[in-house]
């Protein structure tokens, strides 16, 4: 079994974005040369994620709203106490979650029609990365 390594790195110019990282991990996966195996795309920081869905600007907006509406930035959370600012963004990382596991078939990612990759960051500004681990055969 092959297992490859890689880094993707970001520097969000707002506090919130959704970025597809499809292409990227494609190409990651074919540089590994992997045909049949997992890719695992997972963030490394607790403030952001990594997720599967539609490459639609009316969804990502309803995402946005939908993360403000259950995890809403200002308030007074108890994680603030610590010094810190950042809780809402704590919390919509748990709702979209950290990582995805993709198939790879015949040396291409297997999404379905209108599956794409997304990196979203909730407090950026600042550098962060997202590791890929190719494993297969």
């Amino acid at each position: 079994m092959l297992v490859h390594t890689d880094y993707l790195f970001f520097h969000t110019k707002q506090r919130q974005e959704f970025i597809r990282i499809t292409d990227e991990i494609a190409g990651i996966v074919e540089q590994a040369g992997v045909q049949e195996g997992m890719v695992l795309v997972s963030a490394m920081h607790i403030t952001s994620s990594v997720y599967v869905n539609d490459w639609e600007d009316g969804l990502i907006h309803d995402f946005k709203e939908w993360l403000e509406t259950l995890a809403p930035a200002g308030l007074n959370y108890r994680h603030h106490q610590t010094g810190e600012d950042n809780a809402d963004a704590h919390l919509k990382r748990t709702l979209m979650g950290h990582q995805v596991l993709i198939p790879i078939t015949n040396g291409k990612l297997d999404l379905g029609p209108w599956e794409q990759v997304f990196y979203a960051e909730f407090d950026g500004q600042r550098k962060k990365r997202v590791v890929v681990k190719v494993m297969g055969k």
